[in-house]
């Protein structure tokens, strides 16, 4: 028994889901860090790199 239906864009598409997701966990991460690490230096009364 054959429908004729290929699973293969399918499958490919739960890969592109998955990398993206990935990737923008990923991003997101590391911008919450930056800002995390902004705002303890800030607290910290230090400077940025750009400021010496």
């Amino acid at each position: 028994m054959s429908e004729g239906l290929s699973h293969w864009p399918f499958v490919i598409a739960a890969y592109v889901i998955g990398v993206v997701g990935t990737l923008g966990m990923a991003g997101w991460s590391w911008i919450a860090m930056r800002r995390a690490e902004a705002r303890r230096d800030a607290a910290r009364g230090e400077r940025t790199k750009g400021q010496e």
